[in-house]
């Protein structure tokens, strides 16, 4: 077998000193030269639009082409129009004045605004007892099908009480008509 013959002495370089140390060179950054998509999308082009010519920009006639295309059903034009109106939605949200901050004070929740809801989705109804002249509450009673529904989603827990059964049935329109 042979081998492969060492370099020369005066060639090696020595113990823990770099082959290249002056490093790869860096590239030369000159300002007055553009690039060749630069130097393209700056020219202006003459195109007609209902039978009416003007001059647009390269980029905004290649942005025209790419929205017609998207309509058209290309994809990757779909996908471009897409990240275009994100982009444009981020810029306009820069420029958008922060929002006012009102300060608002704490209010009671309005009851009857509850039991207009429950009226009008059909979970309770008005409960007809007179219940004397100093009762200023509108009082509801639930409908059977809602408190039925509620009972049979009732999951795991202890029986019912006799005193939850008189509460449930005091509160239902037809407390007879429950399982």
């Amino acid at each position: 077998m042979t081998r492969k013959p060492e370099p020369p002495e005066h060639s090696r370089f020595k113990k823990g000193q770099s082959g290249n140390p002056k490093g790869r060179p860096r590239k030369s950054l000159t300002t007055g030269s553009a690039s060749t998509f630069d130097v393209i999308v700056d020219k202006t082009l003459t195109i007609t639009q209902n039978g009416v010519p003007r001059e647009v920009s390269v980029e905004e006639a290649l942005q025209h082409r790419t929205y017609r295309d998207a309509i058209a059903g290309n994809r990757s034009a779909r996908r471009e129009v897409l990240k275009m109106i994100a982009k444009r939605e981020q810029a306009l949200a820069k420029l958008a004045p922060p929002p006012a901050y009102t300060v608002t004070t704490a209010q009671e929740e309005d009851p009857d605004n509850a039991n207009a809801a429950l009226l009008i989705l059909g979970i309770a109804c008005r409960d007809p007892t007179n219940y004397g002249p100093n009762d200023k509450y509108e009082r509801l009673l639930l409908e059977p099908w809602a408190v039925q529904a509620a009972l049979s989603r009732r999951r795991g827990g202890s029986k019912l009480d006799k005193k939850d059964i008189e509460d449930i049935r005091r509160c239902t329109r037809d407390p007879d008509g429950l399982r």
